[in-house]
């Protein structure tokens, strides 16, 4: 039985910056990763951002294996705490003194079968899509947020034909004031996007390499039929937290973990994707899918795993990319939060949206805004009450 020191389960970006924490605090302990991915870790965001662009495949890649030893393509079906050991589905069991749980999540799968869509979320899934593109010109996205805008985006930008295809009123009204995803949405059809808003999917039907989409507007009786070739899905993630719930760790909307990033066993981690910590800007307990928290969140847990003893009171940021437009943001971008748009030129071009629930603020973006990263996290920080008139100009001229 392979015995490690520090045991991480997962192999996406949290894992990576794990083992780099470790080894800042212990060089000489030994570190085993396993991961269900065929793949060695490497970075996520270029796979719907960069690699659509001038970005090289091999570039994304991280060097995880000069300092843990790989187990790629195996599952981890069993977690027995008290034993501190974890069973793949072969029956190999891999023991441990420390244990992190970077399990990531899985993407959201529509209410229906619906055989050979994308559930866009791997470098598998990315070269698949990749092949399809080589082939065919058409294709259905389905889902405004996140990843069905950088998607659809990529596509168009390699003259692909798309359609995007979600129930809200615009791309990213979960997260945007009406009125910037209304100027998105517009914006995204100008670039050759068709976009059909508040219109659900009904059916998805695979015919040889061709699919038959079905669609179907609020409010309208007939279905709407697409053939396309190839149907990419970005509907959220869910948190893979079933090795937790198995050995009996505390789960609520992920792991829950405390600010060293232990969960309720004292040996057994979790950071990530899959990880509820409660930060203290927002002093609230939250679940941060993005690159800067698995990064930043994943280094402090391979640090306190080695017995660093470190707070983590990280408030992570994100961003987006599509065709020539972007942001950068901290904290909630929720569009039910009061919202209060500072632009610095004409609207939609640079400038700052604050987002304000209980006159504190609790969220912004950074509308085509760089170096203001820091200053928006103090504003988060403070307890306020905040009025509009406090916010209009209240961070540093932008630098775009």
């Amino acid at each position: 039985m392979p015995d490690y020191k520090y045991l991480i389960i997962g192999g996406g970006m949290t894992a990576d910056a794990a083992v780099a924490g470790i080894w800042e605090v212990d060089a000489e302990g030994s570190i085993g990763v396993v991961s269900e991915e065929a793949d060695a870790p490497y970075r996520r965001p270029p796979l719907s951002k960069g690699l659509w662009k001038k970005m090289k495949l091999e570039s994304i890649g991280y060097k995880t294996a000069e300092q843990a030893e790989l187990h790629t393509g195996r599952t981890i079906h069993t977690l027995d705490a008290g034993k501190k050991r974890v069973v793949a589905e072969d029956g190999e069991e891999f023991g441990y003194d420390k244990l992190l749980l970077a399990t990531g999540g899985r993407p959201r799968h529509l209410p229906f079968d619906a055989e050979g869509v994308n559930y866009f979320r791997t470098l598998a899934d990315y070269r698949r899509l990749r092949e399809e593109t080589e082939r065919g010109q058409r294709f259905a996205v389905i889902g405004g947020g996140f990843i069905g805008s950088e998607i659809a985006a990529a596509l168009a930008m390699n003259d692909k034909q798309v359609t995007m295809i979600f129930p809200e009123a615009g791309i990213g009204a979960l997260a945007y004031p009406s009125d910037l995803s209304e100027h998105i949405t517009t914006y995204f059809q100008d670039k050759g996007v068709e976009v059909l808003t508040e219109t659900l999917v009904t059916g998805v039907e695979q015919r040889g390499a061709q699919f038959l989409v079905r669609a179907q507007g609020e409010g309208q009786h007939d279905e709407r039929e697409l053939e396309v070739d190839g149907v990419v899905a970005g509907l959220g993630l869910l948190p893979n937290t079933e090795l937790a719930e198995q050995a009996g760790i505390e789960v609520e909307n992920g792991i829950v973990v405390d600010e060293y990033l232990r969960t309720s066993h004292p040996d057994v981690f979790a950071a990530g994707d899959v990880a509820a910590f409660t930060s203290p800007a927002l002093g609230r307990r939250v679940r941060v899918e993005h690159e800067d928290n698995a990064r930043v969140m994943g280094r402090a847990a391979g640090r306190n795993m080695a017995g660093a003893g470190e707070p983590y009171d990280h408030l992570p940021y994100f961003y987006t990319d599509f065709f020539d437009l972007g942001y950068q943001a901290v904290g909630e971008l929720d569009a039910r939060h009061e919202t209060i748009s500072d632009w610095s030129e004409e609207p939609y071009k640079r400038g700052v949206v604050y987002y304000v629930e209980d006159e504190r603020v609790r969220g912004v973006l950074l509308w085509g805004v760089r170096g203001q990263l820091d200053a928006a996290r103090r504003l988060i920080a403070e307890p306020g009450p905040f009025q509009p008139q406090d916010l209009r100009g209240r961070l540093p001229e932008p630098r775009g």
